[in-house]
Order: structure tokens, then sequence, then C-alpha cells
């Protein structure tokens, strides 16, 4: 970190009390998972906290992550940058298609004013399309990807349904011009940043850093202030670093900033925990990188060995299919970031290593039927004698 940078920040918290050191820590947390956070919204009841220590939030973004911040009562926009390409990172709701279609509306809303008719707002969709040379068809799946769009920009409170729903076949749309301009501004600002900057939005975003995945000169700063770092992400933004050889695993004890939370129930997640030491232990040995390769065939082996070990305690849905019960591991593996693929198969990260599981019972075991028990009476014995009532019993 800078000079100025490192003695700015802890000035700035240091003039603050103890709750509200807490609370500009809570604040820039909830911005963090929020980037866009409105009144009504996810957290929204936050905001008059944000606003009172706006100047201090501004200060931490800017001077730590290279982030701006713009702050006014009704809404709090942190503008992200330099996230990079992340596939895992995308809104599920949302396809390619309708990506495109969130970014075809956006542009159309800029010149629409402050509402209008759905009908009027598809065919600006359409026209802004064609001046892009982009080509729509107008089938099930395209208008499934425009409504997904539609339905986004509403979850995130640029529009509003005013009269009518989107889907029905007329609405009145209203545009919130203030934050359609926040979620646009902010697109060019990703230049410029300095090594600090870089990696420790790496740190922030990611729950795992590996120094091979960095420059050399990146590598080089992490390694230098791994101590510096974990006490400004803990004091910042209540985030706890693990330093390893390999690299640095972040995570919030509070689980707050954890989109994917793992270990976690459920059958493919159950699965892919109690695959990772067998995994580990079939793996080549490890790169320079502390990464191991596996195959595809070792995954499905232990999978499968996992499935008929322990027959009682899958989902059936989620194990009938062999083939779509790897790709879920693989999926959610990647998810957590401990899974990456190049041209010739698949790495394991070594923050698997953190994972040494026990299953809760022994694996099922076949067992021979048991005979039937011996009758303890046959159809030729006599009859047993009647019951004689004792003396203390008595007769009715």
């Amino acid at each position: 970190m800078r000079a100025d940078a490192r003695s700015r920040v802890p000035s700035v918290l240091d003039d603050l009390s103890d709750i509200d050191a807490a609370n500009v820590a809570r604040c820039a947390k909830v911005l963090l998972r929020h980037p866009l956070l409105r009144v009504g919204g996810p957290d929204g009841d936050l905001l008059p906290l944000v606003y009172r220590h706006r100047v201090v939030l501004q200060e931490v973004f800017a001077a730590l992550l290279g982030y701006r911040l713009v702050v006014e009562r009704r809404f709090a926009r942190l503008h992200k940058v330099g996230a990079g390409d992340d596939a895992s990172r995308g809104e599920p709701s949302l396809t390619p298609r309708g990506y495109a279609y969130l970014c075809l509306t956006m542009a159309a809303l800029t010149g629409v004013g402050r509402q209008v008719l759905l009908s009027r707002l598809v065919a600006d969709v359409r026209s802004t399309a064609a001046e892009a040379g982009i080509t729509l068809v107008d089938d099930l799946s395209d208008r499934r990807a425009l409504t997904a769009a539609l339905r986004h920009l509403i979850g995130l409170g640029v529009i509003t349904e005013t009269d009518g729903a989107i889907g029905e076949a007329e609405a009145l749309i209203t545009i919130h011009t203030d934050l359609l301009g926040q979620l646009l501004g902010g697109a060019g600002e990703r230049a410029g940043a300095t090594t600090e900057h870089v990696v420790r939005r790496k740190l922030v975003e990611n729950p795992v850093t590996l120094h091979a995945d960095l420059t050399p000169e990146q590598a080089d700063w992490l390694r230098r202030g791994q101590r510096r770092e974990s006490e400004l992400l803990e004091r910042c933004f209540g985030l706890v670093t693990e330093v390893r050889a390999e690299g640095v695993a972040v995570t919030d004890p509070e689980e707050y900033l954890t989109d994917v939370v793992f270990p976690s129930t459920g059958t493919v997640a159950r699965i892919t925990l109690l695959a990772l030491p067998d995994l580990l232990a079939v793996a080549h040995e490890p790169r320079r990188d502390g990464r191991v390769r596996i195959g595809t065939a070792d995954l499905r082996e232990v999978c499968g060995r996992l499935v008929e070990e322990y027959p009682a305690a899958w989902s059936r849905q989620a194990t009938e299919n062999a083939d779509d019960l790897v790709d879920a591991v693989i999926d959610l593996l990647k998810r957590l970031g401990l899974l990456v693929e190049d041209g010739a198969g698949l790495l394991l990260s070594p923050a698997a290593h953190r994972w040494l599981p026990r299953p809760d019972d022994t694996p099922a075991k076949p067992q021979a039927p048991e005979p039937p028990p011996e009758p303890g009476w046959s159809l030729f014995d006599p009859p047993p004698a009647p019951a004689t009532p004792s003396a203390e019993e008595g007769t009715l």
C-alpha cells in the first residue's frame, strides 16, 4: 500500500468510537454484497447508517480497493471494477441471451423518460438491437430472456410495475432514472488500478487467492504484506484471513458475504465434501502452484463408491443419473474456487486440504438373509392344559 493510503485509512478509523468503527465495517460489508443499496431493497434499512458514515466509507473504499462510492439519502452505489471474467459470478436468472436483453433494455430506457408502456419498451428494445446489428427472434426462448431481464431490473429497483405486470398483455412501467444512471455509470473505471488495489480486490471478492494466479509483482507484494492485509481486512470488512504457502484464504465468520455455503446440506454438497479426501489421495503430484490434477474418471469412481456405500444417505433424484451427479459436483467445486479446467483436464486447488471429513456412519455391507426362526410348537403336539387360577387370584 502506498504510504499516503496506509497512513490515511487507520487515522480515519481511529477517530471513531468502537461502536462507530464497528458500524462502518458493517456498512462496508453490506455494500460489498449489495453494490446498489436502495430503500425497499435487501438491507435497505441500513441506508441511514451508510449515509451517516458516508465520508469514512468513501475514504475506505477509495484507499483500500480503488472503488468509488456514491451515497444519497435513498440509495448508495458502490462502483466495483476489475472483477474480471468469471462465469461463476453471473446472475442465475439470466442466460447469455438474457444478458443481451438486459443491456439492450438499459440502452432503450435511457431515452424513454420516466414512464413507458411495456409494448413501447419492447419495440424500443428491438429498435436498439437493430441499430446495434443484433438479430432478435420472436420466439418463446427470446420472450423468456426479455422477461428475465425486465424482472432483474425490477429486483434492482431500476423499474417498477405501476399498472399491470410484466408478462401480461400490457403494463405501465416507471423508470427510476437516478438508479438507472448509477447502474450504467462507472463502466470505464477499470484502468489505472495499482498493485495493492488489484490484489486486495481479489482477496475481498474471492474465497481463495493463490500466489500462482498473480503476477510476480503482485505475489511479491502480497507475501511481504500478508500480516498487514489480514489486519486491514478484519478491521474494515470483518473478514478473517488464513495464510498458507500457496496463498491466502479469506472467510466471513458471519457468512454474510458467502454466496456458496460449504460444507452444506443437500446430497451434492455432502458428496462433494466426502469426495475431497479420496480425490486428493488419487491425484497426481502437486504442481508448482499447489494444484493437483484429477481425472473425470476418478471423480466418477469416487462419487459412485459413495453412493453405493451409503445408499440411504442420498436423495434418489440427485443420484439416479451418475453423469448428472458428477457434473453437479464439478459445478459446485468451480463455484467454490476449488476446481479449474485447463486444456488437459481438471485441477484441484490446494485449498481442498482444508476439509478432512469423516462419515457419520460405516459403509453398508451386504448381509445374508437370516434363516426363519424355528417354530416353538408342532401341529402334532398335544394341546396345552388349560390354566387353573390360583387361590390368590380367586374367581369371578
